[in-house]
């Protein structure tokens, strides 16, 4: 469907083209996109169990909710969707229906990105500072922090819907990708988009840069603290805590980063490689995630022993 305006016809109506060059291989590539019944799962029993359970209200375990939460909305955005598109081939998708998908894919990965740097911030203030541990995060101060995320992902993204909704799209309805990207969608329009691009750049680095680089100090300094430790036990009891923090970055921002790079840099690399990354990115932390904090998180890993095997002690 196509709509008349001053510069002559507008796309209304978009199709999801999944991966580009890979189309005949699309049944055996949505195989792994089936583990997103295991982040539903996993995701979703790891809200609960915190939610339900007294003990577990510590500042840790509810920004290990809300990180859940995210997973879940994250998941969920671009999931679905896509095993729709590799089985039935229902990759039509309106423009305001591409616009909000953006809104809220952006926006949940910005939120998750700022729930990594706080949770950075809890784990420098129960090594650091152990005894005022809970006197510094109070639950007022984690509702205030949760508020905050969520207004910075909202206020950023915001305005880019706008910068969506002014252009003209006739060029092609064509999108090579499984879900509408930012980029993406305003590399098809017939306007100047450089706008948009600096308005990208903007968010980028105001946001996830920032806080790659507030949680690489923040890393610094409990690392400082940690070798300063006088006795080997408690600097195991340190790494062990900062374990699993660490490698759910590594996780989340990794993929990230060499999908940015692999664009940049990667010019001669195929288009499916660039759409196969940013669906790594989306599908393999939200399923990891609660299995990495059930493994190494013992508060966790009793009370999901307790849920399912009740009469163990």
């Amino acid at each position: 469907m196509t709509t008349l305006n001053h510069t002559g016809v507008s796309h209304t109506v978009f199709h999801l083209l999944g991966i580009p060059g890979l189309e005949d291989q699309h049944m055996w590539i949505s195989i792994p996109f089936i583990s997103y019944v295991t982040a539903l799962l996993g995701n979703s029993l790891l809200i609960f169990i915190i939610l339900t359970k007294r003990s577990l209200h510590e500042p840790m375990y509810l920004f290990l909710c809300m990180l859940a939460t995210t997973d879940l909305v994250l998941s969920t955005c671009i999931v679905p969707q896509a095993l729709a598109l590799f089985w039935f081939q229902a990759g039509e998708i309106s423009l305001d229906r591409c616009i909000t998908q953006v809104f809220f894919l952006t926006s949940t990965f910005m939120s998750e990105s700022g729930i990594l740097l706080v949770m950075a911030f809890d784990r420098y203030i129960a090594i650091c500072y152990p005894l005022r541990y809970t006197t510094i995060l109070t639950h007022t101060l984690i509702e205030r922090i949760g508020l905050f995320i969520f207004l910075r992902s909202f206020t950023t993204v915001f305005p880019a819907t706008f910068l969506l909704k002014r252009l003209t799209f006739c060029k092609s309805n064509k999108l090579p990708n499984t879900a509408c990207k930012y980029i993406v969608l305003a590399k098809i329009s017939c306007d100047d988009i450089r706008v948009n691009i600096w308005y990208g750049f903007f968010v980028l680095m105001s946001t996830l840069v920032l806080d790659v680089l507030l949680i690489f100090i923040s890393y610094v300094l409990i690392l400082h603290a940690v070798f300063h430790m006088p006795s080997q036990e408690a600097r195991h009891k340190a790494f062990n805590t900062c374990g699993s923090h660490g490698c759910v970055i590594i996780l989340f921002y990794g993929p990230g980063i060499f999908s940015v790079l692999t664009q940049r840099f990667g010019r001669h690399i195929a288009l499916y490689v660039h759409v196969l990354l940013a669906n790594v990115h989306v599908l393999i932390p939200p399923m990891l995630n609660p299995i990495i904090y059930g493994i190494n998180t013992k508060q966790v890993q009793d009370q999901v022993v307790h849920m399912f095997f009740p009469k163990q002690k």
